[in-house]
């Protein structure tokens, strides 16, 4: 699903679609990977592909909390909430007291966005379907993860088309294969 801004006057700067998709991509392989869940999937990607300043170990530490639907209560979907983390990230990242209203008209709009494209925030009602499908769950998590890092991506670059210059291309186009995300989760739990 390519995911649109809604609002009409806004478009990402000249160039920056490759640079979305490839966020987009990063996110979704993260996830696919089994390498980390949907929100540190999703803020992950955008930290590192845009420069938001946080270490590998602080975008786990703020992220990991709100997996599974919001710490696995169900709840919120942890795909949109990992994209209003990633976005306060990099919308407040210089004078944050002074964005603070511009934060949170981006997370209302991200919310709209992603409640338009899929119906619900709800982790619950998302995945209701295919609850009982481990494998269609598994797969529409994924989406789910790569539409809100589409989302984030887009919102925030619109805003601060001046992190394009910052992207990290390196780390937005690598993939592993499900065997690579299985050795770093494995390196990770036993030297992390």
């Amino acid at each position: 699903m390519n995911v649109r801004h809604t609002e009409k006057n806004d478009e990402a700067p000249p160039g920056a679609e490759a640079l979305i998709q490839a966020i987009r991509e990063r996110a979704r392989n993260l996830y696919l990977t089994r390498e980390l869940l949907c929100t540190e999937a999703v803020v992950t990607a955008l930290n590192k592909g845009l420069d938001g300043g946080l270490t590998d170990d602080q975008a786990l530490a703020v992220s990991a909390p709100h997996g599974v639907g919001l710490g696995e209560s169900g709840c919120l979907c942890g795909a949109l909430s990992g994209a209003v983390t990633a976005s306060g990230l990099l919308l407040g990242k210089r004078r944050p007291y002074r964005h603070r209203k511009e934060m949170r008209d981006s997370a209302r709009e991200l919310h709209d966005v992603f409640k338009a494209a899929n119906g619900a925030t709800c982790c619950r009602v998302l995945t209701k379907k295919v609850k009982r499908d481990p494998k269609a769950h598994f797969l529409q998590c994924a989406e789910l993860t790569a539409d809100a890092a589409e989302m984030a991506a887009r919102l925030v670059l619109i805003k601060r088309p001046e992190l394009m210059d910052r992207a990290d291309h390196g780390f937005v186009n690598k993939r592993r294969s499900g065997i690579g995300g299985g050795l770093m989760r494995l390196i990770r739990s036993v030297f992390g």
